[in-house]
């Protein structure tokens, strides 16, 4: 079981630089988990999509019930007093804090392309390139 941040899911569903990774890595371990806040992500993610005219919105509709699906029963409440308590201590956001409150919670590790969150919390956060 792996914590996957909203782009790794992206990745994996949409045609990126590191998508071959992504797949490689689903096939692996294909037991992914997320905050429930991955929802809201990723639909802010496809929303660029749209307004760049790159998906249509039916095209954006069906990815996000591909993802949604994708994640059924493994998408998680986090405790926002864990999640306050890593902004305090990190540099940061709330929304990168719930991705790795939720992999101490587990035990176990957040996949991410996120500098920060590597540099932050080397210990919970791993790159798709060595996921």
């Amino acid at each position: 079981m792996i914590v996957v941040d909203t782009n790794i899911l992206a990745y994996l569903l949409l045609p990126y630089e590191y998508s071959p990774q992504a797949d490689a890595m689903f096939k692996r371990d294909p037991d992914w988990v997320a905050p429930i806040l991955w929802r809201s992500e990723f639909r802010n993610l496809l929303a660029g999509y749209v307004r760049r005219k790159t998906l249509t919105f039916d095209e954006v509709v069906r990815i996000q019930a591909e993802a949604e699906a994708l994640l059924a029963g493994n998408e998680h409440e986090v405790d926002s007093r864990r999640v306050l308590e890593l902004v305090r201590d990190s540099n940061c956001s709330a929304y990168d804090c719930e991705f790795i409150a939720l992999a101490v919670r587990l035990s176990t590790t957040v996949v991410t392309m996120d500098g920060k969150m590597l540099r932050e919390f080397p210990q919970y956060a791993v790159p798709l390139s060595g996921a």
